[in-house]
């Protein structure tokens, strides 16, 4: 886990009452269940999500938010931080994430970047990385990227100076000439996955400075699928080996 807060952090500001425009709003979430004095809110016609108004007492918890207890909750986050004030969530995932990162090439477009970050929130990556240019669509974030850090890198050589200074291992995930299939390839805990360009894939400097590549075997006619998709089967994959729930004699779950 990276110690302190960088200040090349992005700093962009978004908002959960922004319209879904492709700036980073937050969408309608799925229905949580309702924790303990709360519960969700229905009409006649369409269900609502997130929790209502905290009944009181209020509990003595300064991780809480008193505007959110007074108002409710409809924010995307789980059931457990329901109520929880921004910055609490981000140090708690931040103390509890994974050691590994994740890093995307954004030289061309910037399809699915949004859903390669909201993975990572997902399954507890410490930290984006974002190679190439600054902007990307946040739409499909989902507002995600408010609680975990995204770091920008003007390209592939700072990137891999940055993974170098943090001692960790650069992992290619791409179907090309060479790589190694990532069901039958542990890992290394110390990773940082690294996705390409919807397209072009990895760039040839990524190729390069990466110390392997691993695949992603394809079942049907088409030759690949898109970066959001791979991140989250690569992602999931490092966890089955290297999280919580792996198990001790390193077998792989995409087998």
């Amino acid at each position: 886990m990276l110690s302190g807060t960088l200040a090349t952090v992005d700093s962009r500001v978004v908002t959960d009452n922004a319209d879904a425009n492709g700036s980073g709003a937050e969408a309608a979430p799925r229905t949580d269940a309702a924790i303990k004095g709360g519960s969700p809110e229905q009409d006649s016609t369409e269900r609502r999500v997130g929790v209502g108004p905290h009944i009181q007492p209020w509990p003595d918890d300064p991780r809480l938010d008193p505007e959110l207890l007074a108002e409710g909750d409809t924010r995307n986050v789980i059931d457990r931080f329901r109520y929880w004030r921004h910055d609490a969530i981000v140090a708690e995932l931040a103390e509890n994430s994974f050691e590994y990162h994740v890093a995307v090439e954004n030289f061309e477009h910037d399809f699915n970047i949004g859903t390669v970050v909201r993975n990572a929130n997902a399954f507890g990556a410490a930290g984006v990385h974002i190679v190439g240019r600054r902007r990307w669509n946040r739409r499909g974030a989902m507002v995600t990227d408010r609680y975990l850090e995204v770091r920008h890198h003007r390209d592939v050589v700072d990137f891999v100076s940055w993974a170098a200074q943090e001692d960790l291992v650069i992992v290619g995930i791409d179907n090309i000439e060479g790589s190694v299939p990532i069901e039958a390839t542990p890992m290394p805990a110390n990773s940082v996955l690294l996705f390409g360009q919807e397209g072009p894939g990895l760039s040839p400097a990524s190729r390069e400075a990466a110390t392997m590549i691993c695949s992603i075997e394809m079942y049907g006619s088409t030759r690949s699928v898109n970066a959001g998709v791979a991140s989250g089967i690569a992602m999931y994959q490092w966890l089955l080996t290297n999280g919580p729930e792996a198990s001790v004699d390193g077998s792989l779950g995409f087998c």
